[in-house]
């Protein structure tokens, strides 16, 4: 149990990295101005989220799943797992719209302006405060 705790954690600070980077890269991007940046960025982009936050995030949820699946007397009944999982579902739903800026930025389609990737670039840090505050303090 503690071996599946141990890679759960490093899966998730792998994901998260990612979640903190990628939006970042949106911000230079969006800001850049000559094709080779684009390119870089595009390129950038495109292995980060395949390559890193994707597999994270699927370790993460496989490993996760698995240690509710071996506490799961103890879990279903603990009110601070329910908001950690509504949270973690949010998480996937941004890590999909960091993929559909991915796909718009490599077909030069993206729209947004850097003060929204700013701003986007804040949620998963909120995400992470609660969710770390939800399964250290347990405060529910």
């Amino acid at each position: 149990m503690l071996w599946i705790k141990a890679f759960h954690i490093i899966a998730v600070i792998c994901w998260f990295a990612a979640l903190f980077y990628l939006p970042r890269l949106f911000v230079y991007h969006s800001l850049s101005d000559d094709q080779p940046s684009r390119e870089r960025f595009k390129i950038m982009e495109r292995k980060l989220y395949r390559a890193i936050a994707t597999p994270s995030m699927l370790a993460t949820l496989l490993l996760g799943g698995a240690l509710v699946h071996f506490q799961w007397d103890f879990i279903k009944i603990s009110y601070w797992f329910w908001c950690k999982l509504l949270l973690v579902l949010l998480l996937i739903g941004y890590h999909h719209a960091c993929g559909v800026h991915v796909k718009r930025f490599a077909q030069n389609a993206n729209t947004r302006s850097d003060r929204y990737f700013r701003v986007f670039n804040e949620l998963p840090v909120i995400a992470l405060v609660a969710i770390v505050i939800l399964v250290v303090v347990k405060p529910f």
